[in-house]
């Protein structure tokens, strides 16, 4: 039976790091997150962020925008939060209504200021070897994996999904910790024979119960990066949890398993922004 590889656990010692961070600053660092529309599931990621800036010190700001304000009013907010030095850290709750490009949101953001780190100038300094900011879910999963003492080193890992925000930024932090690395997704004609190859398997396509236990070798390491609410059920992950561990070494639960690490990743990414923003 696999060891349950505890996100709640290793992200309350991160915020307590966090904290401690926090006290030895001269000024109280400042996170702005900028919510458009009423996505359920967005309210409820924002709120455990402000209380994580809560729990750590850090001063939270909220900005909600109506389901149909246009792009134009939503890049007005970001450049006065950019010229706004009490600002250190901008985050756009994603998704955002159709109207609106994230895209084009992640580059008006101040690359000092983009603790999500998915700016142009953040995930060029990622695939250059010489990060600045990196998204926060991938940070947060290398976070879980050192705290278990699991290297990636000399490994074949396997990255299911091919997102900006997820897979493409995985796959560069676990090249830079000499991990091979195969990027598969959910139209992988072959699939179950990439991942039985694995040694580690990162998912985050947003499909319940992808990975399967017939797509695994016993001992895998089986990281799931998803969160689905389906209509007629409990929330799941991109893996099959039940069967999964019981032939894994490790395993993440969804939730709590990435979930709390993104958020501790976020906060993180919030003091280094200050940081970066006072010469430290």
């Amino acid at each position: 039976m696999a060891q349950i590889l505890d996100g709640k656990k290793s992200s309350q010692k991160w915020l307590e790091h966090s904290q401690a961070q926090v006290k030895k600053l001269d000024s109280v660092p400042c996170l702005a997150l900028v919510r458009v529309g009423d996505d359920a599931a967005s309210g409820i990621y924002l709120e455990k962020k402000r209380k994580a800036c809560s729990s750590v010190g850090i001063k939270s700001l909220t900005f909600e925008f109506d389901k149909k304000t246009p792009q134009s009013k939503i890049i007005s907010k970001i450049d006065s939060l950019n010229n706004d030095d009490s600002v250190h850290g901008i985050l756009v709750q994603v998704p955002v209504p159709k109207q609106i490009n994230p895209l084009i949101l992640q580059e008006k953001i101040n690359s000092q200021k983009d603790v999500d780190g998915f700016g142009p100038y953040n995930m060029g300094r990622l695939f250059m070897g010489n990060p600045q900011l990196v998204a926060a879910t991938p940070a947060g999963v290398m976070r879980l994996l050192d705290d278990y003492k699991l290297s990636v080193s000399h490994k074949k890992c396997v990255v299911v999904g091919r997102s900006n925000i997820v897979g493409k930024p995985l796959a560069m932090l676990l090249l830079q910790q000499d991990a091979t690395v195969e990027i598969a997704h959910s139209k992988t004609p072959n699939l179950a024979e990439v991942c039985k190859t694995a040694d580690f398997i990162f998912v985050a396509v947003g499909k319940c119960g992808l990975i399967k236990k017939e797509m695994a070798k016993p001992g895998v390491v089986v990281v799931d990066i998803g969160v689905n609410r389906p209509d007629d059920g409990p929330i799941c992950g991109d893996a099959d949890f039940e069967n999964l561990q019981k032939i894994a070494s490790y395993i993440t639960p969804v939730p709590g398993g990435v979930g709390p690490m993104t958020i501790a990743s976020l906060i993180a990414n919030t003091i280094s922004a200050y940081k970066l923003q006072h010469g430290d």
